[in-house]
């Protein structure tokens, strides 16, 4: 049976399945895909290297996007997410593209009870912390699901962005803490989507916060081995007010430039199978 889902994550689960027709409108990764490109990162692209014949399996995977992207690299993917209507969204692009992927509804943490197999990289990336209750259990379902020898790849906002007043101009404000607590943080404001600046969600947000020593522990605990942690000045989205175009999608803050990171990556490598 799927473990009991806390109030948090339902709120989130409704949140995410009330965006999923709203990304489905304003995600510009989807003309990506549908022009012949992808959505993924130069970074992860050259961290991971060549996928083609590889197994993948992307966790909070929401319309799948970057699946769907590591599908059209070569790669033999899986892609999952709680919200049902984004899974929804991610199989009728699939469709539309005539590209080969397995999408799975389910939380992470109950994926166990519907997946089996091993594969070569689990993968996720943007924006997918903070919807984590439990980073230890995170990092022992990665060790599950990966073979020996297997790839763990990450790419995420840095948790220090979480600290700041992130609505007005100027100079940064801390107005959050940096460490975990175990209740989370419930956004319930008229905030718009970071999407689409024209929809306020309906339902709130339960979030949770995690430290960088949080998630290396993690992975370290469930016995994978850090190859490589890097950390860089830009973001995948217009996270602050003063944030300026960079490169392709990508965001920076020019007036802290070589003093505050924005993003982090952490490649690990499973070395030998968790006893089950």
């Amino acid at each position: 049976m799927p473990q009991a889902w806390d109030a948090g994550e339902i709120a989130n689960q409704r949140r995410w399945d009330e965006l999923a027709p709203v990304h489905a409108k304003s995600y510009e990764e989807i003309q990506l895909l549908r022009d012949g490109g992808i959505s993924l990162d130069e970074i992860e692209l050259a961290d991971l290297g060549a996928v083609s014949g590889k197994t993948l399996l992307h966790l909070q995977c929401h319309l799948g996007t970057d699946t769907l992207s590591w599908a059209r690299r070569g790669a033999q993917v899986t892609g999952v997410d709680f919200s049902r209507r984004s899974i929804d969204y991610a199989r009728q692009l699939q469709a539309e593209l005539g590209l080969r992927a397995t999408f799975i509804a389910a939380n992470v943490y109950d994926l166990p009870d519907v997946l089996h197999e091993r594969f070569d990289i689990v993968y996720t990336s943007r924006g997918v912390l903070c919807w984590l209750k439990d980073l230890t259990q995170w990092g022992r379902l990665i060790a599950r699901y990966l073979r020996p020898g297997g790839i763990f790849y990450l790419l995420e906002s840095h948790p220090i962005c979480n600290i700041f007043e992130d609505t007005q101009p100027g100079p940064l404000k801390i107005a959050h803490p940096y460490f975990h607590t175990p209740e989370p943080t419930i956004w319930d404001d008229d905030t718009p989507d970071y999407a689409d600046s024209a929809y306020i969600p309906r339902n709130p947000s339960h979030e949770w916060t995690w430290s960088l020593s949080d998630v290396l522990n993690a992975l370290l605990q469930a016995g994978l081995h850090l190859e490589a942690m890097h950390e860089y000045e830009h973001l995948f989205d217009r996270r602050f007010p003063d944030m300026v175009p960079c490169g392709d999608r990508s965001y920076r803050l020019p007036q802290y430039a070589g003093k505050l990171p924005l993003l982090f990556t952490v490649k690990a490598r499973l070395l030998k199978a968790p006893a089950r």
